[in-house]
């Protein structure tokens, strides 16, 4: 099995950290690429960035994922993956979702740990694009900037360590979601002195990716995630023009 890993961000050294822990939970017959967004910002806070952490996302996306299983868009918020479904033939997850889906079978109600005060609207609004919304406890995050991504986890440790226990002690969260790439790894570290489960989204991701891979279900050519219809365009690569035109529904079946 070959799963593709995408960071959003241009962040390098986040992508190391994502494959790192992409590697460690990952069965030993799965062999993981992970690729770094080539135009956008450090890390996404905001929908603006989130946009065009999609749209970088979906470049990469075209040039490569023909020769895996299946793909990771590797941000919390899930820059561009409901997108991608309509396109591509292989399983396409994200971090949010699958931190969500561990989340919900882990405990009633869940709160999510961010990096970023500024993050949070986003982030509520994707747990609501899940249908989750009634699930959600919090969302606990820094109240500092962000000076270091790379070092987010060793920087802001006992911070951290804190919002954990006040959603579980203020909130009534019964399992805590670690949201972000760059918070990759935390909920593991963190598992011994946490008294409720946590769910990392890098972890839940691939582990889910394996398992729809296995299930084997096929890309669909009906229902809301069909490929778009073909029509006109202009001024896309040439990477996604031809991924919209190899996918495109011609007009007659429509």
């Amino acid at each position: 099995m070959k799963l593709l890993i995408i960071n959003p961000n241009i962040s390098t050294s986040v992508t190391e950290l994502i494959l790192r822990e992409a590697q460690r939970v990952a069965s030993p017959t799965t062999q993981i690429t992970a690729l770094t967004a080539e135009f956008g910002v450090a890390y996404i806070e905001t929908r603006f960035e989130a946009m065009i952490g999609a749209y970088a996302t979906a470049e990469l996306a075209a040039r490569h994922a023909q020769n895996y299983d299946a793909v990771i868009v590797a941000a919390f918020g899930d820059p561009g993956l409901a997108a991608l479904r309509e396109v591509l033939d292989i399983p396409v997850l994200g971090l949010t979702e699958s931190a969500l889906m561990s989340a919900c079978m882990l405990g009633q109600r869940f709160s999510i740990i961010a990096i970023s005060s500024r993050i949070a609207a986003w982030y509520r609004e994707t747990v609501q694009a899940n249908g989750l919304r009634d699930r959600l406890a919090s969302i606990r995050t820094l109240d500092q900037r962000v000076q270091h991504i790379a070092s987010i986890q060793n920087d802001h440790a006992q911070a951290l360590r804190l919002l954990c226990e006040q959603a579980i002690r203020d909130d009534g969260a019964d399992v805590l979601i670690i949201a972000g790439a760059p918070l990759a790894g935390l909920a593991r570290s963190l598992s011994a002195e946490i008294q409720v489960p946590l769910v990392d989204g890098v972890s839940s991701a691939v582990r889910h990716a394996e398992t729809l891979v296995a299930l084997g279900a096929h890309a669909p050519s009906q229902g809301s995630f069909a490929p778009p219809p073909l029509k006109p365009h202009a001024g896309l690569s040439p990477a996604i023009q031809s991924l919209l035109e190899r996918k495109a529904i011609k007009p007659e079946a429509i």
